[in-house]
């Protein structure tokens, strides 16, 4: 299935919330992802089996959140959930899209750096299990292919 593009005014966010609580141990609750969609250049992508929530603004995009089922994992689910976030960032005017990814989560770094993404920066002591995370930058449109550094 092709991810389609959410839209808060008719879509039920609690979909979200219960994708967010299979993929993360600090989920984020129904509220709090309809908080986020009230701030400017707010969208997400989903499935039935995942989601991924960004933002564009200022010719920039930032990834928020990438959430995948445990069982839909390994499977390009997140691959295409992230090509359909940087297309939409381009066409709101991104020219480079940045995420933050826990150092300890190498599927994850695996995924981005596949994507092209390369290492900008690292927050210490980040991620709920107190690792740090890095950040991570793209030109857009992405290219895939290159190689992690």
């Amino acid at each position: 299935m092709s991810p389609l593009l959410f839209d808060p005014a008719k879509d039920d966010a609690a979909l979200l919330a219960q994708l967010h609580r299979t993929a993360f141990p600090d989920p984020w609750d129904k509220a709090a992802i309809c908080e986020l969609f009230a701030g400017p250049g707010v969208f997400v992508y989903f499935t039935p089996d995942g989601f991924v929530m960004g933002r564009a603004a200022g010719g920039e995009a930032e990834i928020l959140t990438l959430a995948v089922a445990v069982a839909a994992r390994g499977q390009g689910l997140g691959r295409r959930l992230l090509q359909s976030a940087a297309a939409h960032a381009a066409s709101l005017g991104a020219q480079s899209m940045f995420l933050e990814v826990g150092a300890d989560n190498p599927a994850a770094l695996a995924l981005y750096a596949g994507l092209g993404f390369a290492r900008v920066g690292q927050r210490k002591a980040y991620t709920f299990s107190g690792a740090d995370a890095w950040v991570m930058q793209v030109k857009l449109p992405l290219s895939p292919g290159e190689k992690f550094a």
